[in-house]
């Protein structure tokens, strides 16, 4: 039963976040945890997270635009591995709030409630005329990657920033899509290296059991990764636009509530 489960997820998110560029691990993870002990469903869902973007990479680095990849993908896969080795030092922060609903327990925390509010901002930005009208110089890409690498590895969600920045880098639909990806690898990359090898093997005595569900979640979200792909052709960039802000705002809410 779990494995139907974690490959209709796989598949439904895949496909509904292929635009957005973020959002498959947010809504993978807790479908995992479901069946699986959270270190185990936190280390699937990064295999499956990753080796999706792989395959969206096959299918869009051809339209990425490489400039921008260059100057926006690698400062953020630096500061993505910056934000991962911080990230045990803000987790030393107090709790901002504890509260149950119904049999489970939520928690907010100090990094997820500052994070969230950043993405909130973002996204409301989005619906604003004269912000829409915005456009980032090519010199500021590198900072713009910064910040989302170094907030993504701190947090976790990277995704999100780093589309609220490319949004503004003056890309098609196409290549906003595809120059996501690449730099989604990149810094996927980084920031598995920034949080330690050393989690990934003292789970693995574990992992076998997993290894099911992983396969089938990572064909599954490759298959809506590609209906996705097909998709891109027949939507407009006003549509992207709002998928991206929209998750935004659920990922921000999300965090600033505990439920992520």
């Amino acid at each position: 039963m779990e494995v139907v489960l974690i490959g209709v997820a796989a598949l439904l998110a895949s496909g509904l976040t292929f635009f957005s560029g973020f959002g498959v691990g947010t809504i993978l993870m807790p479908v995992f945890a479901l069946f699986f002990p959270v270190p185990l469903a936190i280390a699937a869902t990064a295999v499956v997270h990753f080796a999706n973007n792989l395959f969206k990479f096959g299918l869009m680095a051809k339209q990425a635009d490489w400039r921008v990849v260059a100057r926006f993908g690698v400062p953020a896969a630096f500061a993505a591995m910056g934000g991962a080795v911080l990230l045990t030092l803000f987790d030393r922060l107090p709790v901002v709030a504890n509260y149950s609903l119904g049999d489970s327990t939520f928690t907010v925390t100090t990094v997820k409630a500052v994070i969230g509010v950043l993405i909130m901002v973002f996204a409301l930005l989005e619906f604003w005329p004269r912000f829409q009208a915005l456009t980032f110089p090519p010199r500021w890409l590198p900072l713009g990657g910064a910040l989302s690498g170094f907030f993504g590895g701190l947090s976790g969600n990277q995704g999100a920033f780093r589309s609220a920045f490319l949004l503004k880098a003056g890309l098609s639909k196409e290549a906003f899509v595809a120059t996501g990806i690449v730099s989604a690898v990149i810094v996927d990359a980084s920031r598995l290296l920034g949080y330690g090898i050393g989690f990934m093997t003292g789970q693995f005595t574990q992992f076998g059991e997993l290894a099911a569900p992983v396969f089938v979640g990572t064909v599954c979200a490759c298959m809506g990764s590609y209906a996705g792909m097909r998709l891109l052709q027949k939507v407009t960039f006003v549509a992207v636009r709002i998928v991206v802000a929209a998750g935004m705002l659920l990922i921000g809410l999300g965090l600033i509530t505990g439920l992520l």
